[in-house]
């Protein structure tokens, strides 16, 4: 790095709930943090209209909203958000050093929370619709489309749990399948086999989401054997192919699985490099819900808190 950077005793990169909640965490313990938000701040739940399922919003919230919310209170308690990226981040001595968009920081500690973002099929369809319809998360967003026909695209154990929470609500959800067998754990597809509103569509790929002002009302398949297409009659789509933890910046130096999220030690946020914290869907694959990613990040908070405290 070649200007000077400033110095911070804790600097959090992302955002999100798990950033945000860090945040208020620190910054109520007088760590005065600097959160390196991202100009996707906010993560995921900037793509979600209506949360429904985090505790204190009995008539619901908008995921822009409760970010907003997250963000002043933090800066309440005095944490400085900063709506830049991170470009680059030395984590080989310390203070750890970390360049962004608009110059760069030394940190004696270090919080991980850039989120993991979904995968998506790539239509520019699926783009228009989104939060219409389209979506990556059927915890947060099937219970918007109660008593309507559903679709979830994928074959693997996400795909099949998609399906099997959306059946709740959903008359038929169809899993929309490239290939004439899944790939999900044998005990995931037989329960997704066995359920009466599931239905297969075998050897299939979605072409086009249709809809209109009111939002999704099908999705245009292509039979990958014979080239037919037809439109399944559905008011909502679940991309499940995947999810990618943002972690271009520092998975080469931190510890992580083999799915790629990032590893902590059992029972807390730290990684294997002392001083470096992770929390929220960076590494977490199981659940990514909100109020999972604010607990990891109160949990790396305290324990930045306690590892400063340590040191002094």
């Amino acid at each position: 790095m070649t200007d000077a950077p400033r110095h911070t005793r804790l600097l959090i990169v992302g955002s999100g709930p798990a950033g945000y909640t860090a945040a208020i965490y620190a910054a109520r313990a007088q760590l005065s943090p600097v959160v390196v938000a991202g100009m996707a701040f906010g993560g995921q739940l900037m793509l979600t209209t209506d949360v429904e399922n985090y505790p204190g919003f009995p008539e619901g919230v908008t995921g822009p909203e409760m970010m907003e919310m997250f963000q002043k209170q933090a800066e309440r308690f005095g944490a400085e958000i900063l709506m830049e990226d991170a470009t680059e981040v030395d984590l080989s001595r310390r203070p750890f050093q970390v360049r962004t968009d608009g110059g760069g920081f030394t940190a004696d500690a270090l919080i991980v929370a850039t989120g993991a973002s979904a995968r998506w099929l790539g239509l520019p369809s699926e783009q228009e619709f989104m939060n219409r319809g389209v979506s990556a998360c059927a915890t947060c967003d099937g219970a918007l489309y109660r008593d309507k026909p559903m679709a979830v695209v994928g074959g693997g154990d996400t795909a099949m749990e998609e399906a099997l929470f959306l059946t709740r609500f959903a008359t038929v959800v169809y899993v929309i399948h490239r290939r004439d067998e899944l790939r999900a754990s044998r005990i995931m597809a037989e329960r997704a086999r066995r359920h009466p509103k599931i239905e297969f569509v075998w050897n299939s790929v979605v072409e086009e989401i249709v809809g209109d002002a009111s939002g999704v009302t099908g999705v245009r398949i292509r039979d990958v054997r014979g080239e037919r297409t037809r439109t399944l009659d559905v008011q909502a789509c679940f991309v499940a192919i995947g999810h990618q933890p943002n972690t271009e910046l520092i998975a080469d130096v931190l510890e992580t699985h083999p799915n790629g999220y990032l590893a902590v030690q059992t029972g807390s946020t730290r990684t294997n490099v002392e001083g470096v914290f992770a929390c929220g869907d960076v590494m977490d694959a199981t659940y990514r819900q909100a109020v999972t990613a604010a607990g990891t990040g109160c949990m790396a908070a305290l324990d930045a808190e306690r590892w400063l405290a340590a040191g002094e």
